[in-house]
């Protein structure tokens, strides 16, 4: 049973829901969001504040300007692009505290929330009931 609580534990410490990231930007927490897509995908519709960072990108030089002291969220598409997961891993490997956004900007638009750019939407009416 320990090592079932210990592997729930380290999951909820590298993923983070559409909910509990929203109340933390509420709550002006030291999240950094990153957009770990293309700049077309992230110029069409992404999560207010985030900042467009493909992981394709990252490195030594395009992440020396982040500070090491914030965590970071990483998001993508959603449960079907990996964008998310190679960028959470670069991050980590470059020293960076890093957490998974799960479902990516889908999950945070099925939950209600708005989303900036050329396509942005606005209030879904669904909402999260967890």
């Amino acid at each position: 049973m320990q090592q079932q609580i210990q592997f729930y534990e380290q999951k909820l410490s590298y993923e983070i829901d559409s909910s509990d990231l929203y109340k933390a930007i509420q709550n002006n927490s030291d999240y950094i969001i990153i957009d770990t897509r293309q700049p077309s995908g992230y110029e069409k519709e992404h999560i207010p504040g985030a900042i467009n960072l493909p992981h394709r990108d990252m490195n030594e030089e395009t992440t020396r300007h982040l500070n090491k002291s914030k965590t970071y969220v990483c998001y993508c598409d959603g449960i079907g692009c990996n964008a998310s997961t190679k960028g959470a891993l670069n991050m980590t490997k470059l020293g960076f505290n890093v957490k998974e956004l799960m479902g990516g900007i889908e999950w945070w638009k099925f939950d209600g929330y708005d989303t900036e750019g050329s396509h942005q939407s606005k209030n879904s009416t669904f909402g999260c009931t967890c």
